[in-house]
This record gives structure tokens, sequence and C-alpha cells, in this order.
């Protein structure tokens, strides 16, 4: 039989197991949390997900790739397929049983991994998979890291933002969308509208919890008395035409998107207008030189004096020290690297840092602005000549029509929602949260929090 008591030390617990029958040395060294039995080798912080005592046995439920049958050691990528995968470890004697689960639950437990979690599913967003998502990838992953959750299926717009607003956000470690982008702007916008508020943006948000948190800079757009919280994006011009206008070709799928595009770009429209920013340290030469206009609208934290949430940071119009004017062909301002699963739209951009990545394209030929669309997916489009890229603080747009027809003005569009329609525009008879005018942008560094993959920067 060998010897059946553990052996510890500080970091290292060695023992003799059955796996599936068969006796073997295990191993599992708490500094580096690595579980290791003949040629397995477990990261407990990267690959399990979770452990149960089932009468002698530890059974672990973690997730490995598979890479057609080789040895993988220690989380390394392969490259191959994740899957969920069991082992089960059959303990020799009570006492070995008893100090494994503890030391094996003690690291788990240090990692700070969420115990409950509030769901939000769509079920009517995107290709109305949410459902079937939750049942067959999330709730499987849920349940074997021994989550405790709620499900929330949304019934209409704005919906997760009513519940966000009123969640008892005390019995539960973080939010987690089952959804599009447009669910977790409205956890965000739900959050931030709370008395609460401040401690309510705390609450991790995320689509699958990684086990890992990170903060993240949210950016508040203001006009008047009004407010909208983005965690994303905002564009005017061609990506807000593409991203808005393309719906009615929804039926096409994603190609609606590559479809249009081609549509946009040879009938390209040029608006004018005009933008006015904070640069970021090292970007003080983008744009020209502007007159401080004495504005100030710092009064805008009294403006909202009547909501009991986050009402955003002041602005001074005199910290706007630059400018660019139109006509412009796009502008895109970004918080996070993608606009899109394959589109990598602000590549310098990081969760937090504060600053909010400013995509900006005057004027390009067709065809050369075709072309640039094709780097999208892998961010080459800001080394063009004709694309202007760089960070700010914070950010003012002012709207104008089109170039070539007055009548008609643009979209606005924030986080993959309307957020403003000009005159002359799709759908420009529905309301809209702002009007096509003048708005004040700023963000706040590491507002939020999202679970993510810890590789995430």
């Amino acid at each position: 039989m060998g010897n059946t008591k553990p052996i510890t030390a500080a970091s290292v617990l060695s023992d003799r197991v059955r796996v599936n029958g068969v006796e073997t040395p295990v191993t599992f060294t708490a500094e580096e949390g690595i579980l290791r039995w003949r040629e397995n080798c477990l990261s407990i912080e990267k690959e399990v997900l979770g452990i149960t005592v089932e009468g002698s046995k530890i059974k672990i439920r973690a997730i490995k790739e598979n890479d057609g049958g080789g040895i993988i050691c220690c989380g390394g990528n392969t490259g191959g397929t994740v899957r969920r995968r069991s082992y089960n470890l059959e303990m020799l004697s009570e006492d070995s049983l008893r100090i494994w689960s503890q030391k094996l639950h003690e690291f788990i437990d240090s990692l700070g991994r969420p115990k409950r979690l509030f769901v939000f599913v769509n079920p009517y967003g995107g290709k109305r998979s949410a459902s079937k998502i939750f049942i067959d990838s999330v709730k499987p992953l849920l349940d074997d890291a021994n989550i405790d959750y709620t499900v929330q299926e949304t019934k209409y717009q704005l919906h997760a933002k009513e519940v966000a607003k009123s969640l008892d956000i005390l019995r539960y470690d973080g939010v987690v969308c089952v959804s599009g982008d447009g669910i977790l702007v409205e956890v965000v916008n739900g959050l931030l509208e709370r008395e609460d508020w401040d401690s309510a943006i705390k609450m991790p948000l995320g689509v699958v919890p990684a086990g890992h948190k990170q903060s993240l800079d949210v950016a508040t757009i203001t006009q008047g008395q009004n407010r909208f919280f983005s965690v994303l994006m905002l564009a005017w011009g061609l990506i807000a035409d593409i991203d808005i206008e393309s719906e009615k070709y929804r039926w096409m799928g994603s190609a609606r998107i590559d479809y249009y595009a081609i549509q946009r770009i040879f009938r390209l429209r040029r608006y004018n207008g005009c933008i006015k920013f904070v640069a970021a340290p090292g970007y003080e030469t983008f744009g020209e030189p502007a007159d401080p206009e004495g504005e100030t609208i710092s009064e805008v934290k009294s403006s909202f004096a009547q909501h009991k949430g986050y009402c955003g940071p002041a602005l001074q119009m005199k910290d706007f020290n630059r400018k660019i004017e139109g006509p412009f062909v796009s502008v895109w301002l970004h918080n996070v690297p993608w606009g899109g699963e394959d589109t990598l739209a602000a590549p310098d951009a990081k969760f937090s840092d504060g600053y909010l990545d400013l995509v900006v394209i005057k004027d390009c030929p067709k065809l050369t602005l075709l072309s640039l669309m094709t780097e999208l997916s892998k961010g080459g489009h800001v080394k063009s000549p004709h694309v202007l890229y760089f960070k700010v603080k914070a950010f003012v747009l002012e709207p104008g029509t089109q170039l070539d027809d007055g009548s008609k003005e643009g979209i606005i569009d924030v986080d993959g929602e309307v957020l403003a329609r000009g005159k002359g525009t799709y759908k420009s008879n529905y309301k809209t949260l702002m009007t096509y005018d003048k708005l004040y942008i700023k963000v706040d560094q590491g507002l939020a929090t999202v679970f993510s993959p810890s590789t995430i920067s």
C-alpha cells in the first residue's frame, strides 16, 4: 500500500492516491498552485473550476485543452479545443481526505473567485441564441465551479437597466450578461443611476466569469441634464452609419456589415462639425490650438441635483485646448481595443488607463478607405496617413450636417445603440436619449470592474 499519510511542508503536499484504480504519487505545490500525478499537471488557478468530496474521493472539475492526445502540462497553450474534464482522486485514509480537501479549498478560496452571481440572459439579442448558450455552455461551468446564481431573462429594452437599479447587490459577487454588448451597457447605466452608485459600480461585471477581476474606465456623456455612461465606444460618421443603418439587412447575419460598408464607402458621406479635446500626455501636438471659450460645465453636478445616481466628473472648457475642424468621414472614440469580435479598432486602448482612444478620418480616397476597412481585424488601419489615432482625457463632439446635403444630419452611436439621430437619418422619427447636438465626454479611470481573462491589459 505504501505511505498513506500525507507528507506536508510549508508549500508542498505529497501523498499516494488511487486514480482509476491505480495507486500513484500525487503532489500539490501551494506556491505555484500546481497539482501533479503521473503525466497529469493541473494549474488550480487557470484550469480547475471546482472540487467536491464524494465519499473517499476528491472530484476535480477542470477545463483542459484537447490537443489530440498529447500530454498537457500546467496550462500550456496547445491551440486545441477547451473541454470540461473530471478527475477522481481516491484518498487512502481519512486524514488524507481531510487535509487534501482542506488545502485545495483554501487555495481556491484565496483566488477571490465569485460565489454568487446574478445572470442576465437576453433571449432576443444577436442571433437569439443566448438562452441556448447559457444552458449549453455557461450553466455547466457555473455548476462545476460551485457558484450559486440567479437567472433573469430580459423581456424588453432597458429591462436590465431597471433590474440593476434595484438589485440587492449585497447578495451577489458579480453580474454576468449572456448577450451582446447592449445588456452590459444597460447594467452599467442602471448601477450608476442608483443612490449607492459608488459601491454598486464596484460590482464586477462580465459575460462569462474567468475568475479574475479588472478595473474598467467609464466615460460619462452629458448633454444638458441628460447623461449616458459608456464603457465601449462612441461613433459618428461612417462607422455609426454602417453599424446602425445596416440593421435593415439584419436577415443577412454578420455579412450585413461588410455588405453595407461597401455601399456606404462608394456613396461616401462627409460631415461638417468640430471636435475639441484634452489630449493625453504625449499627444499634445494633435489637432490645432483651440481658443479658450471661458465656458464651464462644472455646474453639471448641480444640474443633476435631483438625481440620486452618479453625476459624472465636472468639466471646464478652458481645459479643451486642442481642436480639429471638419468635414469628417468618421470619428470613433474607444474605451476598449475591440469594436467587434473581429474588429481591432483601437489597438493601443487599455481597460483602465484613464484615457479614450480617438480614431479620426477627415478625408480618404474611396479605394484606400475600402482597403483600410480590411485592416480593421488586426488594427493596421491606424498606421495609415489618412488616419489620426491618439488618446484623450476628455472630448467634445459638435456634430453638423452632411457636406453634400445640408438638409441631412447624422447618427451618433454609443456602445452599439443610437444615442442621437439628426434630421433626414435612418429612423429619424424614433425617440432618442439625446439630441443631435453638442456632447461632452469625460472618462473616469477604473470606475467599474469586470471579470476578464488575466491576459487582457
